[in-house]
């Protein structure tokens, strides 16, 4: 079936960047929205952006200014940017995306096995 993998964190000095991505794959028909989310420890899981598929893009206010969401839609790939990081920013960042497995089906939610990130002096 479906499956998301997320790759590129790990751990970054305040200010530093990152770069996040999640590629899909499998039985798929076409994806639509596609989405990253992080959840820190002892707090709820939170939106940090999301893209349509035509590129609309939406941000959580803490991160807007300082971290880019993109897509490929060639490769089945959803990126983020992240700059300018802080401690604030350090939780397991989750790839999230609207599919559809064939042309006779609706689209289904999914997630990825979500990655660390780490921002630490």
């Amino acid at each position: 079936q479906v499956q998301l993998v997320e790759s590129g964190g790990g751990l970054v000095q305040p200010g530093g960047s990152l770069r996040l991505s999640c590629a899909a794959s499998g039985s798929i028909f076409s994806i639509y929205a596609m989405g990253w989310y992080r959840q820190a420890p002892g707090k709820q899981r939170e939106l940090v952006a999301d893209i349509t598929s035509r590129g609309r893009t939406n941000y959580a206010d803490s991160v807007k200014g300082r971290f880019t969401i993109s897509r490929d839609n060639a490769k089945n790939t959803v990126y983020l940017q992240m700059n300018s990081l802080k401690p604030e920013d350090t939780a397991v960042y989750y790839c999230n995306a609207d599919i559809r497995i064939s042309s006779r089906t609706g689209s289904s939610n999914y997630w990825g096995q979500g990655t660390q990130v780490t921002v630490s002096s």
